[in-house]
């Protein structure tokens, strides 16, 4: 063999990538003097793109596939160094791997609370996350504007910038959404699709693309959010009294410390009533037994009527706000009133408890006077 033989059979003849870490976007194929064997081949998997950068400039992409490095299939580089088809020598280029597969599970949130307008509580703070999945869409973009002469690179080192660019976006489109704040827990997938729009031009630049995008949670500050707690927890009692015995009823039912707290409370009081009573002085005549105290009755309920307005009826008022409409005179004795248990509408004029509030106010002047 001679000495030209075995210096041609030095020169690389398979050239390719086998990827094992799930994180790796971009491998340089590393080869002394970065020097390759005319007719070579080239092995593209699927989920990769081979980049030949030649002199600093990107030239050839290939896609998935069995490549044999000629001139035929190497038109940038056959253009750039104006070879003829004729040429057999080995050439210099750069060789770059792309991983083209989808990297997920790549997490974003916001560092800092966005202020947001909402209608009804007014301005508020939202903090938000979730995760989105990346892919290299073209890889010569991404080439010559992230990555540049970078031997490994990683989805570590561009994941910060692309979050920074998502929580702008978040920002703006949350802002402009209008959606309250109760309401974005059930609008997290269409918030999620306008917030991936938005952000599509600027990941494209990079040759990059987003197409899975996820708001996993939008929460409020804690003190808003125990606010909520009580406003829920109030909404849900209704009836103060009730909910208190029905409190008392299931305590003692379940028979815990808190049963017994209640029931010891109730003996408590109820021993002290009965030794209030044998400590009272026998004041009664003959030494009878004291007259129990009187108790005084509950406040008479005031009674309210409605009025009819325009064909429509207004109330109830109380006979101290009926009071106030005549004195401004949109009460008078003509005026059809009704209240509970009254047989049907009849003017106020006709009312003895109403009556009496026209015989108060002056009667207007008279004319010309």
């Amino acid at each position: 063999m001679g000495i030209l033989d075995f210096l041609t059979g030095e020169f690389i003849d398979v050239i390719h990538w086998t990827d094992d870490s799930r994180d790796t976007m971009v491998w340089r194929f590393e080869r002394e003097d970065h020097e390759i064997k005319y007719g070579a081949k080239l092995t593209v998997r699927e989920g990769q793109a081979a980049v030949f950068v030649h002199e600093g400039q990107i030239a050839d992409v290939f896609s998935p596939g069995l490549y044999m490095l000629e001139t035929n299939n190497m038109p940038i580089l056959t253009t750039l160094n104006h070879w003829d088809h004729g040429f057999k020598s080995p050439f210099k280029s750069e060789i770059y791997f792309v991983n083209t597969t989808r990297f997920g599970d790549q997490k974003w949130g916001t560092k800092n609370p966005i202020i947001a307008r909402d209608p009804e509580f007014g301005p508020v703070r939202l903090r938000a996350y979730g995760t989105y999945v990346m892919r290299v869409a073209d890889p010569a973009r991404f080439m010559s504007e992230i990555v540049g002469t970078d031997g490994e690179f990683t989805a570590d080192e561009i994941s910060f910038q692309i979050r920074n660019i998502i929580v702008q976006e978040f920002s703006r489109v949350i802002a402009g959404s209008g959606i309250p704040v109760l309401d974005m827990a059930a609008n997290t997938a269409d918030l999620g699709k306008l917030v991936a729009n938005a952000i599509a031009p600027s990941i494209a630049a990079y040759g990059l693309g987003i197409p899975e995008f996820y708001i996993e949670n939008i929460s409020l500050p804690e003190a808003v959010e125990a606010m909520l707690d009580k406003r829920t927890s109030m909404g849900i009692v209704g009836d103060l009294g009730r909910f208190m015995q029905y409190s008392a009823a299931e305590a003692m039912s379940r028979g815990d410390g808190s049963a017994g707290a209640a029931m010891g409370a109730g003996m408590g009081a109820g021993m002290g009533m009965a030794m209030g009573a044998q400590m009272l002085p026998q004041a009664g005549p003959w030494g009878s037994a004291p007259a129990a105290p009187q108790v005084p009755p509950p406040p008479p309920v005031e009674k309210v009527w409605h009025i009819a307005d325009a064909g429509a009826a207004k109330g109830p008022y109380g006979r101290g706000h009926l009071g106030r409409l005549v004195g401004d005179g949109s009460f008078t004795r003509q005026t059809l009133v009704w209240s509970p248990g009254q047989d049907g509408w009849k003017p106020a004029g006709e009312i003895a408890e109403l009556a009496q509030l026209f015989t108060v106010m002056p009667p207007p002047p008279p004319a010309g006077v």
